[in-house]
């Protein structure tokens, strides 16, 4: 097989092919030389036809936490108050550019990941209060 710029699917499955019966080959060899080229050319192809798009901020610090095993305490010195560190996580604040920055220079969170838009959590209308106030609130009495 004679490397060349991936441009299609059957072109993708070929050179995987490929590289699976060359998987084994040293470094340094003929069949090395063409397994490291191959390789970039199905990295080049992937990142192409295939992004993946980076993840939501809160869902990444959520991973992040889970994966140091954090606590929401354990944010405290990065985003603020408890009750900051309690909004943030259920999306009722976003990430302010101060947190970002403590959060990447402290917990190393990849700050193309922080300064993504998080997503939004669906207001629900406040509540209807009834039509009559009783006799205290009003002064009636």
């Amino acid at each position: 097989m004679k490397p060349k710029v991936i441009k299609t699917e059957a072109q993708y499955e070929a050179t995987l092919r490929r590289i699976e019966k060359i998987f084994d080959a040293k470094s340094g060899t003929a069949k090395g030389d063409e397994l490291e080229l191959l390789v970039l050319l199905v990295e080049n192809y992937e990142e192409n036809a295939h992004p993946i798009d980076l993840p939501d901020p809160i869902e990444a610090l959520r991973f992040r936490m889970e994966q140091e095993g954090l606590k929401p305490r354990d944010l405290i010195p990065y985003i603020g108050s408890k009750s900051k560190v309690s909004e943030v996580l259920s999306r009722r604040r976003p990430l302010s550019l101060t947190m970002i920055r403590k959060l990447v220079t402290g917990l190393q969170f990849p700050a193309e990941v922080a300064l993504r838009e998080t997503k939004a959590v669906p207001v629900r209308p406040a509540k209807q209060r009834g039509g009559k106030r009783n006799a205290q609130t009003t002064g009636a009495g």
